[in-house]
C-alpha cells in the first residue's frame, strides 16, 4: 500500500509562486504529491516541463497534471472540438515530458444530446487522443477522465468504467463530485468496490468539501474538510483494503487540508516515509 498526499497548486504557504517554488514547498511540508495545474491554458514549455519533472523526482513527488478546464469533447462545433482535442494532447504532451503519472480532464457535457450519444462522441475523441498520444510516445501517462459533479456534464462512475473497459483511459475520481451527483450520499466502499472490478493498478482521486445551495442541496463548490463528504470514513477503507492512492487537495486550503488527511491516516496507523 502507497499513499501519496499533496495539494492541487502551489501551496498558499509557498513563498514563490512557481510551479518549481510549488513542488519545493511540498516537500518540505512532508506531502508527497503536486497536480500540476493547466486548468486555464497549457502555456508551460517541454524544457520547464521536464525540469520540474526532474525536480519532483529527485524530491520523491508523484506528479499529476489537470487539463485545462475549457473541454468540450461532445462539442456539435467542430472547431471547439478539436481545439478541446488540442488541449488534452498539450496536456499530455507536457505530463510526458514531466514524468507525470496521469492526465485528469473534465471531458464533455450532454447538452442537447442523450447519455449514451455523449457516451460515443466522446469515446469516440478519446480514441483520437489516444492514437495520437501514442504516436508522439506520450502514452505512458494516462488520460484521467474525472467523475463529475453536475448532471449536465458527462462523468457519472458507472459512465467511465464502462468507458475504461472499452478504451484506455481511468476514472480520475472526484469523491466529492460523486457526493454531489448522489444528492448527498456516498459508499466509499461500493467505490472501491466498481473500481476493483477495473483491475486499476493506482487509484487517481481528488478530495475537497462541497456546500449547500440556499435549497439545502448539495453543489460543485469547493470549501474546507469541516464537512461533507466526510474523509474519516474514505481514509478507513483504504486502510482496510491496502489501496494504492494518490489524494490531491482541492480544498480552498490546499496544502493545509492535504496535511490534515495525511494526519487523519496517520491517527489511524498509517505511516508515510
Amino acid at each position: 500500500m502507497k499513499i501519496f498526499i499533496g495539494p492541487a497548486g502551489v501551496p498558499i504557504s509557498s513563498k514563490g509562486k512557481s510551479t518549481k517554488d510549488g513542488i519545493e514547498t511540498v516537500s518540505k511540508l512532508g506531502l508527497n504529491a503536486f497536480e500540476v495545474e493547466f486548468v486555464r491554458g497549457v502555456v508551460m514549455s517541454n524544457g520547464t516541463a521536464k525540469e520540474i519533472g526532474a525536480i519532483a523526482k529527485s524530491l520523491g513527488i508523484k506528479l499529476s497534471v489537470h487539463a485545462p478546464y475549457y473541454i468540450n469533447l461532445n462539442s456539435a462545433d467542430k472547431a471547439k472540438l478539436e481545439a478541446s482535442k488540442k488541449r488534452v494532447l498539450d496536456s499530455l504532451e507536457r505530463g510526458h515530458h514531466m514524468g507525470a503519472e496521469v492526465v485528469a480532464v473534465h471531458a464533455s457535457y450532454y447538452g442537447d444530446d442523450t447519455p449514451e450519444k455523449t457516451y460515443e462522441d466522446t469515446k469516440e475523441a478519446c480514441v483520437d487522443i489516444l492514437e495520437k498520444a501514442a504516436k508522439s510516445g506520450w502514452d505512458g501517462v494516462k488520460l484521467g477522465l474525472e467523475t463529475m459533479g453536475k448532471k449536465s456534464q458527462f462523468g457519472s462512475l458507472e459512465e467511465l468504467a464502462r468507458l475504461s473497459k472499452e478504451i484506455k483511459i481511468i476514472p480520475y475520481i472526484d469523491w466529492a463530485h460523486i457526493f454531489v451527483r448522489n444528492n448527498g450520499t456516498i459508499d466509499y466502499s461500493g467505490i472501491f468496490s466498481q473500481l476493483e472490478k477495473l483491475k486499476i493498478k493506482k487509484i487517481h482521486s481528488h478530495f475537497e468539501n462541497v456546500k449547500k445551495n440556499g435549497k439545502g442541496e448539495f453543489v460543485d463548490v469547493h470549501i474546507p474538510i469541516d464537512h461533507h463528504p466526510p474523509f474519516e470514513p474514505l481514509a478507513k477503507e483504504i486502510l482496510k483494503r491496502k489501496i494504492d492512492i494518490t489524494l490531491i487537495s482541492e480544498s480552498p486550503l490546499l496544502e493545509k487540508d492535504a496535511l490534515k488527511m495525511k494526519g487523519i491516516l496517520e491517527n489511524l496507523g498509517c505511516k508515510f516515509n
